[in-house]
């Protein structure tokens, strides 16, 4: 008897853990697709633009390798936030616009213009707003 009440447990568990980890994929396609509408771009390109343009030099960015960056904020809930950059409202117009040419919003930034083009920074637009 005390076996089974064991295994039982162990099933609960079991069901249990593959019912939030279901719960958490559906979320995340969900806030895909949120970002996506919002900025016309596909965050599943972004990572490899985010490494290539060296953003995690300067800032902590979920779910990218090595992107631990402290200089700039951390950019993980960035669609929960008010203001880009301290100085921008948060919308998708004004991400694409700071991605493209920081300097433009506030010239004493220190984020550099990198050259993204306008469909890489709709990538990288849509992946920040979905992380």
């Amino acid at each position: 008897m005390r076996r089974g009440g064991v295994l039982a447990a162990a099933g609960l568990l079991l069901l249990a853990a593959a019912g939030l980890l279901w719960w958490q994929a559906e979320r995340m396609a969900q806030e895909e697709e949120i970002a996506r509408a919002l900025t016309g771009g596909e965050p599943r390109r972004a990572p490899a633009l985010l490494t290539r343009y060296g953003c995690g030099g300067c800032h902590a960015i979920p779910g990218v390798p090595g992107a631990d960056g402290r200089v700039g904020p951390p950019l993980g809930s960035l669609r929960e936030r008010v203001y880009i950059a301290g100085v921008l409202p948060n919308t998708a117009e004004n991400l694409l616009g700071w991605l493209r040419d920081p300097r433009a919003h506030a010239p004493r930034t220190a984020m550099p213009a990198t050259g993204i083009t306008e469909a890489e920074a709709r990538d990288v637009a849509a992946y920040l707003y979905a992380h």
